[in-house]
């Protein structure tokens, strides 16, 4: 629910916390280099089926070069244990990235000195407090804070209104305001209260705060493969096992045709027709398909989620502060039967003076500017508050006059109970305001003891923020369907619904009209996305497939969702659901290229290996390699660079434009499938063009 005191942001702010350096920075290449090294350990190779096989051959072929050296030999060792290096390199790029994020995190656990509320008093002028370590807090103690302190905890606030400073987690300057009893109540242990005072009750364990968490994940410690990653890593393990009986058979029949091959050349055959290139950047790909979502400020809990939203069929969006801008604004005053437009006015000014909303502050303001009425002190007065239960607020004056505005229903009911009747002429302008998107507020008044009247309407206008329609055009090319939530009336919703361009909406809708809707998409095989930043939207994100909370929501919202925006935008859902889709994308593209990648170096290895025994197999060699040797040195050479050559791509991403599945699988046959094909005839002769030149390989 939007409020006036921290407003939705408009559209996406890019994040201050952005790592510097481009994709390969020497910098962090070199800081990475040494994880590198450390991931050649056997127990974290094998998790990297393909790549364990290739650090095994290398073994070997580092033992063969011992055992019978040559420059051929001691080649092909050192660049087959290059090969398994530069994977390593790459996983350990993207999760250098990360530490570079997480850096930046740890530097806000400060040593947090805690004023702890003795007993239950947490009135401002009876709390009795100690003061202990930040580290000793347990869920459920209160902790007073006040201005220039630092928040020693995760919690909720329970008591007060302050300004919290949360740069040091979402990167943006301005301030925002905590305050309790609302859906803003969640505060961050490391930030810093500016002004006033808050009591906040703790809610983490000691280690395991939101920062906690957060470093943990952007550095990769906590990161699981996903199923369809797992699923990956198995055909790529199958197909290594295949390729393996492949070259074990062919031993055989080389002696059996006079052509036997000395193993290192077999080795050298194995590692160049598996699929290294994709089992070198898949879990690159992954790490940095979760880094593009912190870059943008958003915290996935796992790479699941990030996959998951890369699937989304539904996406359920809030339309206020999401497709709206959130602050209805009074735009007209239409009165009805003999009131005239200067009494409509001058009542719903009177019923808004204590309404501190943008609404009731744009009535005020457009009675002002329209009627030239100017705000004052009433004298004995008593303001009404507007409520859930009642649905309408005003004043009630002095000299027994009683004005009030709000919902239609809730006013025209107040105003029969009251002996007055409605002019007939009343309901059409209602539903004409609603129809075209606005929402009618209904002024009514009663003087004395007389009968109530209805004196007019305020038409507030919602209006829809710039460029939604064209990003829904967008969405729904990707295949994705929109439904907007709101709580208004059928006719608004289906106004706004239309003029943003959504698929569909829910009008009036309550916490269990989303789980039911969840629930019947999710029935229908769809996979669904939503945000939510109340405690009543927690059911709701746990069990969508995607659930992105608002960091400036309650702490049941942020448990439940599998995402949390630092940034609380919710029209960010769309950003996520386009990284989860480049991310399945990346993934797709690098591994055709990999396959075919694989099937052009068949024209380089294969002649080489046979070509003594049978002359004729010199036709295949197509790049007219300059000698055996020289083709398999190339190829083992430019198996291992192509995994340098793509680092990039893989931490970047493929670039996503909004098309159907059809359309992205021709693009990637296209662009990734034949780029496979040519790419490494190219770059396996440019290498033999070099190495023929080497002395016991020409």
């Amino acid at each position: 629910m939007t409020t006036l005191l921290s407003p939705p942001p408009a559209e996406v702010q890019p994040t201050s916390r952005r790592v510097g350096g481009g994709l390969l920075d020497p910098k962090l290449l070199l800081t990475s280099f040494p994880d590198a090294l450390r991931k050649l350990d056997p127990r974290i190779m094998v998790r990297t089926p393909v790549m364990f096989v290739v650090e095994i051959g290398s073994v070997i072929s580092t033992v063969f070069a011992v055992l019978d050296p040559s420059v051929f030999s001691i080649v092909v060792a050192v660049w087959l244990g290059l090969t398994v290096v530069f994977a390593n390199l790459a996983e350990a790029v993207a999760e250098g990235r990360g530490k570079a994020q997480a850096e930046t995190l740890r530097r806000t656990k400060t040593q947090t000195v805690a004023q702890r509320v003795v007993g239950d008093r947490t009135d401002a002028g009876g709390a009795v407090t100690e003061e202990v370590a930040a580290t000793a807090l347990l869920p459920g103690d209160l902790v007073v804070v006040v201005a220039g302190e630092v928040i020693p905890g995760d919690g909720d606030v329970v008591e007060g209104v302050a300004s919290v400073d949360e740069s040091a987690i979402t990167g943006e300057s301005a301030p925002v305001i905590r305050e309790s009893g609302g859906d803003r109540s969640a505060v961050t242990g490391g930030t810093r209260v500016l002004s006033d005072r808050i009591v906040v009750q703790i809610t983490a364990k000691p280690g395991e705060s939101f920062i906690d968490r957060m470093i943990a994940l952007v550095e990769g410690a906590s990161r699981q493969k996903t199923p369809n990653e797992i699923a990956l890593n198995i055909l790529l393990a199958s197909l290594t096992i295949v390729f393996l009986l492949a070259v074990a058979t062919l031993q055989p029949f080389a002696a059996f045709a006079g052509a036997s091959q000395p193993l290192i050349v077999l080795v050298a055959l194995v590692v160049c027709l598996i699929p290294t290139t994709i089992g070198a950047l898949l879990s690159a790909i992954g790490i940095a398909g979760m880094d593009r979502l912190v870059q943008r400020n958003v915290l996935a809990m796992s790479g699941r989620a990030v996959e998951a939203a890369g699937d989304v069929n539904t996406l359920l969006l809030d339309k206020t502060g999401t497709i709206t801008l959130g602050n209805r604004e009074a735009t007209e005053f239409v009165p009805v039967g003999d009131v005239s437009p200067g009494q409509l006015a001058e009542a719903a000014q009177l019923s808004s003076l204590a309404d501190e909303t943008p609404e009731g502050r744009s009535i005020v303001v457009l009675a002002k500017r329209e009627y030239a009425l100017r705000a004052a002190p009433v004298e004995g007065a008593t303001f009404v508050p507007f409520t859930a239960e009642t649905r309408m607020s005003g004043v009630d004056l002095a000299d027994g006059r009683v004005v009030r505005k709000g919902a239609a229903s809730a006013v025209l009911r107040w105003v029969r109970d009251h002996g007055g009747s409605v002019a007939a002429e009343l309901g059409s302008v209602v539903d004409g305001i609603s129809a075209a998107g606005g929402t009618p507020l209904v002024v009514a008044s009663r003087d004395g003891s007389a009968p109530a009247r209805a004196l007019g309407v305020i038409h507030l206008k919602d209006v829809v923020k710039s460029g939604m329609k064209e990003r829904f055009d967008e969405l729904r090319r990707m295949g994705i369907r929109t439904v907007m939530i709101t709580g208004d009336n059928p006719l608004t919703a289906k106004a706004i619904a239309d003029e943003a361009g959504v698929d569909d909406f829910l009008a009036e809708a309550t916490p269990e009209d989303k789980m039911n809707l969840i629930k019947r998409e999710q029935e229908g095989g769809k996979l669904v996305a939503m945000t939510g930043d109340g405690t009543n939207d927690a059911p709701a994100l746990a069990a969508a497939d995607v659930g992105v909370a608002m960091n400036s929501g309650t702490s049941a919202a942020k448990e439940a969702g599998n995402m949390v925006d630092l940034d609380s935008n919710p029209t960010k859902l769309i950003e996520i659901v386009e990284i989860g889709k480049q991310l399945l994308i990346t993934r797709g593209a690098l591994t055709t290229f990999s396959i075919a990648n694989d099937v052009a170096k068949y024209f380089a290895i294969i002649p080489a290996m046979f070509v003594v025994a049978y002359p004729s197999l010199d036709g295949l060699n197509i790049m007219r390699l300059h000698s055996p040797e020289s083709a398999i040195v190339s190829a083992v050479v430019f198996n291992a660079l192509v995994i340098i050559a793509l680092i990039p791509l893989a931490l970047r991403g493929v670039r996503y434009t909004p098309s159907s599945a059809s359309s992205m699988l021709r693009r990637n046959l296209l662009v990734y499938g034949l780029g496979g094909l040519i790419v490494p005839f190219i770059g396996i002769k440019l290498i033999d063009l070099v190495v023929q030149f080497i002395p016991g390989l020409s």
